[in-house]
């Protein structure tokens, strides 16, 4: 069911974003086929899942393909400023800096 949302909500239009392991759910949906993509899943286990294309793996901490954005966990802070920009917010990139 949460694919067939995925899959019915998810447009050229639409910008994506999944961190950490939850790229799974947009590859299980079938949204990354032919998008560059990382994951916060060890190879192993992108291999054994059987629903990545392994070819688009990029081994950066976010990767932006279109309206899609994946990041690993420990890039939130790079994930939160490329999410906002790509929904076009005025925010200070360096907020969170002491």
């Amino acid at each position: 069911m949460l694919f067939e949302f995925l899959k019915q909500t998810v447009t050229k239009e639409t910008i994506v974003a999944s961190i950490s392991s939850s790229p799974y759910l947009l590859a299980k949906a079938g949204l990354l086929t032919g998008k560059k993509y990382t994951v916060g899943l060890p190879m192993e286990a992108i291999e054994k899942l059987c629903v990545f294309d392994k070819e688009k793996y990029c081994d950066d901490l976010v990767v932006q393909d279109g309206n899609i954005i994946t990041a690993r966990g420990r890039g939130f802070i790079e994930f939160g400023i490329r999410l906002g920009k790509a929904l076009n917010l005025e925010f200070d990139e360096g907020w969170y800096e002491g």
